[in-house]
């Protein structure tokens, strides 16, 4: 039986999509969670490995991967760029993300926002009014880890009081969300799609696991 719920934040209840000028392949090179290093020169390879755990860190690899995605951005743009990225009605929810969160918290189900991020993106809850709803917000810049490790899988379950196998984590990246499994965790993925694409996944996620569903 699910007691706690864990979800990713970018690709999973939140999109960047903050004006209809940017591109996909824009949001792409500033959301994808798994991207590799080797499209940055090698000095900046180990940066790239560690962006989620400093802001600056982040900054530097982001910016340089704008250049190299050559999408005709001056570096003046690319630093409007990457600062618009980081403000909080930048992001737009999934048509159903509140009623997902309001779901478990109507069942007293708590939830937890594990996230790969190097920004406090509680802002972008408050933004929309969805701050009370979470729990426990366990963010890698603030953890000194990042997802696939199981650290930060087995922290935010302690933190929001349910055991690893009671748990589920929802995420859009198989291998950085993927890894709650390795620690027992029932793990769903879902697409990572433009909000408009994606009305209902997250409720019928929860009624795949029961979640807020009342028993006979």
């Amino acid at each position: 039986m699910i007691r706690g719920v864990l979800f990713d934040f970018s690709g999973t209840l939140f999109r960047l999509e903050p004006d209809p000028g940017w591109s996909e392949e824009l949001i792409g090179v500033l959301t994808a969670p798994t991207l590799v290093g080797d499209h940055l020169p090698d000095e900046l390879a180990h940066d790239w490995a560690r962006r989620d755990l400093d802001p600056e860190r982040h900054r530097r690899v982001y910016l340089a991967s704008l250049a190299a995605a050559r999408l005709g951005l001056t570096p003046a743009e690319a630093e409007a760029t990457y600062d618009r990225m980081l403000e909080p009605d930048s992001w737009r929810p999934y048509p159903d993300t509140l009623a997902a969160l309001r779901r478990c918290r109507a069942a007293g189900v708590p939830v937890g926002v594990v996230s790969n991020i190097p920004w406090d993106i509680r802002t972008v809850f408050r933004r929309h009014g969805m701050a009370d709803l979470v729990d426990e917000y366990v963010l890698s810049y603030v953890e000194g880890v990042t997802k696939p490790d199981a650290k930060i899988f087995l922290v935010a379950c302690q933190r929001i009081g349910v055991t690893p196998a009671d748990t589920l984590m929802i995420g859009d990246s198989a291998e950085t969300d993927g890894g709650a499994e390795a620690v027992g965790l029932a793990t769903a993925i879902v697409d990572h799609l433009p909000s408009q694409q994606r009305p209902d996944t997250l409720m019928s996620t929860l009624d795949k696991f029961r979640v807020g569903v009342p028993t006979d």
